[in-house]
């Protein structure tokens, strides 16, 4: 009954297979093992661009930080929601490796970035001349950090704005998989034909143990990538266990495979939560996270059985049995209906 993250599941067993394959013998390092180019020309496949610069790191924060610092200068803002990753879970790390591009927060709906609220941040900055940011790269996420997910043509209305103003888009897509399956989209249509220039490829969160994907639809800036890549300490020497990890990832459309599965165990969570009469869902589970507010009496009785989860905001055995408490549940590629109906049936009581 784990449903406190999807960083917290195993890595498939498809993986670690590969990374013992990749352990055998010697190979070139830094990315010039033959893996790696199997990876880029794959991914390039997937999102139907043949000119994308392909890169791999080990952690999500690396991805966004680094694609966002490729595409800022020091002085210019990023427009971002409030729950973003980068605003909320990075401790600094787009402003760090930027060199002090800062963020601005713009208003959302259902956790998704409002298009008006973007026209009007973007419209305020640049009004103070040298004393104020310039305007820089939009960021939004999807699937989002509250489970929902951004259509391509939601995807469009924001990067049209970014692209009036001569600004560029990225798309943090740690939970990308979970996203695009929700969708039934194309990698392609959910990127860069919805306007996005950049996307962080998340496999970390779906099965891997640490490898995520920097594409740059734009190859102009890939050199500058690469060396703010190595400046900041996120090129692997031993680079091969990265391209393994990824490589694996891909085969066989694993990744969308592990996607579907924690998806459906979602929708499966969410449909026994709607037969429980106090529940309250706070946004809609597009994906596979669930927000969700019940009784305290009904966390304590989860927690008391082994559940394990985050409540957000209370203490779940201390106070009215009757006080509506969030609960933040994720479900990954490998918990499966057996931990879902355990979990309702410890519920139900």
């Amino acid at each position: 009954m784990f449903f406190a993250s999807d960083n917290g599941g195993p890595a498939h067993p498809a993986v670690i297979d590969a990374l013992a394959r990749a352990n055998e013998g010697y190979t070139s390092a830094y990315g010039a093992e033959p893996a790696m180019d199997r990876v880029r020309d794959r991914l390039r496949d997937v999102f139907e661009a043949p000119d994308a610069s392909v890169y791999l790191v080990a952690t999500g924060t690396a991805a966004n930080a680094l694609a966002l610092a490729t595409m800022s200068n020091p002085w210019d803002t990023v427009f971002c929601t409030a729950m973003a990753h980068i605003n909320e879970d990075e401790c600094n790390a787009p402003e760090f490796y930027s060199g002090g591009a800062k963020l601005t927060l713009v208003g959302d709906r259902d956790a998704k970035m409002d298009p008006h609220a973007l026209q009007a941040a973007i419209a305020a900055e640049e009004s103070r001349g040298v004393h104020g940011p310039q305007r820089g790269p939009v960021s939004i996420t999807n699937a989002t950090e509250k489970g929902t997910v951004y259509t391509p043509s939601e995807i469009a209305a924001l990067t049209g704005i970014a692209r009036d103003f001569g600004l560029k888009t990225h798309l943090d897509g740690a939970r990308f998989a979970n996203g695009l399956v929700a969708l039934g989209c194309t990698p392609a249509e959910m990127t860069w034909k919805a306007g996005i220039d950049a996307v962080s490829f998340g496999g970390t969160k779906n099965g891997l143990i640490g490898a995520e994907a920097v594409i740059l639809f734009d190859p102009e800036k890939a050199w500058e990538f690469e060396l703010r890549r190595k400046r900041g300490a996120h090129l692997f020497s031993k680079h091969r266990y990265l391209s393994a990890q990824m490589e694996a990832y891909l085969g066989d459309d694993l990744w969308l495979e592990m996607a579907r599965r924690a998806n459906a165990t979602c929708a499966r969570l969410a449909d026994g939560l709607r037969q429980q009469g106090s529940v309250e869902f706070l946004h809609q589970p597009d994906a596979n996270i669930i927000f969700a507010r019940f009784p305290r009496r009904l966390h304590k009785r989860l927690l008391d059985a082994g559940a394990y989860y985050y409540v957000w905001d209370g203490d779940p055995h201390e106070g009215s049995p009757e006080d509506p408490l969030t609960a933040r549940l994720v479900c990954d590629w490998s918990i499966g209906p057996e931990g879902v109906d355990a979990f309702l049936s410890v519920m139900r009581g």
